[in-house]
C-alpha cells in the first residue's frame, strides 16, 4: 500500500513541478499538441475514406444481395475504426515522446538537477540521432508487447463474468505498467539503462509503478488531457525513476519553504 501512494505522490509532485515551471510546461504541450493533430488527421481520413478501403479489401462481396453487402461491410468499417482507435490510445504516449524527444529530455533533465542534492543530471552523452533511434527501437518494442497483452485481454474478455469483471482491471494495470515504462524511458535511457533492465526495474516494484500509471493511464483514455497532463508525466517519472534506482532526491518545496522561512526569521 505504501508504494502505491508513494508512485501516487511522484505523479502529483511532477505536475506541481511543472506548474512551477510555467514555461518550460508550455514548451512541453507542443510535441503532444502536434502528435494530437497528426492523430485527429489520421482518423479523420478514415471515417471518410475507411468505407471506400473496405469495399476495395473485400471484392468477393460485390455480388452480395442487399442488405447483406451493406451489413457486412459496415460492420468491417466499424470495427478498422474502433482498432484504429485503440492503436491511437496505445501509441499516443510513444510517439509524443519520440516528436517530442528534446523538449522531455530537457524537461527531464531540468527536473534532475532541480532534485539532485549535488544541482547536476546524469548525460547520456549520445548524440540526437542516437537518442531518437533508441527510443523509436524501444517505443515500438513496447508497443508489440503491449498489443500481445491487448490480444490476450480481448480473448479472455469472452469468458462469462471474468471477461466483464477481472479483465478490465487487469487491463487497467497493464497499461499503467507500459505507460510509466514509456515515460521513466526518459530519465532512465539518459542514465544508460537498457529496456531488459527497465524492465526488470520496474518489475521489481510493480506496486510503485502501478500508483503512478494506473491512474495517469485512466486519465490518458482522454486525448485532449493526454496533451495538458504529458509534461507533468515526465516530470513525475523522473522523481519515479530516482526512486528505482535509489538515488537521493531533496523535495525544492521544502527548501525553497525553509528558505522563505529563515529570510522571514532575519527580517524580524
Amino acid at each position: 500500500m505504501r508504494d502505491l501512494t508513494a508512485g501516487f505522490r511522484h505523479l502529483l509532485r511532477g505536475h506541481r513541478w511543472v506548474a512551477r515551471h510555467g514555461r518550460v510546461y508550455g514548451l512541453g504541450l507542443l510535441p503532444g499538441l502536434i502528435t494530437l493533430v497528426l492523430y485527429l488527421a489520421a482518423l479523420v481520413a478514415l471515417a471518410m475514406w475507411g468505407d471506400d478501403f473496405v469495399a476495395w479489401a473485400t471484392p468477393f462481396a460485390d455480388d452480395w444481395s442487399s442488405p447483406w453487402q451493406g451489413l457486412f461491410r459496415g460492420f468491417l468499417t466499424a470495427v478498422l475504426f474502433a482498432l484504429a482507435l485503440l492503436l491511437a490510445v496505445v501509441t499516443f504516449t510513444a510517439v509524443t515522446l519520440l516528436v517530442g524527444q528534446p523538449f522531455y529530455e530537457n524537461l527531464s533533465e531540468r527536473v534532475d538537477r532541480d532534485v539532485s542534492p549535488d544541482g547536476t543530471a546524469p548525460e547520456s552523452g549520445l548524440s540526437l540521432a542516437r537518442d531518437l533511434w533508441i527510443s523509436a527501437r524501444d517505443g515500438l518494442r513496447i508497443v508489440v508487447r503491449a498489443g500481445v497483452w491487448g490480444v490476450l485481454l480481448f480473448a479472455c474478455g469472452f469468458l462469462p463474468f471474468v471477461g466483464q469483471t477481472l479483465v478490465p482491471v487487469i487491463g487497467f494495470f497493464v497499461t499503467g505498467f507500459f505507460l510509466t515504462e514509456e515515460l521513466t524511458a526518459v530519465a532512465l535511457q539518459r542514465r544508460g539503462v537498457q529496456l531488459r533492465e527497465r524492465l526488470a526495474l520496474l518489475r521489481s516494484r510493480k506496486r510503485l509503478v502501478w500508483g503512478f500509471g494506473t491512474p495517469l493511464g485512466l486519465a490518458f483514455l482522454v486525448p485532449l488531457v493526454a496533451v495538458f497532463l504529458m509534461p507533468g508525466a515526465v516530470a513525475g517519472a523522473t522523481l519515479l525513476a530516482r526512486e528505482l534506482l535509489g538515488e537521493e532526491t531533496r523535495d525544492p518545496e521544502e527548501d525553497t519553504g525553509g528558505e522563505h522561512e529563515a529570510a522571514a526569521t532575519q527580517a524580524f
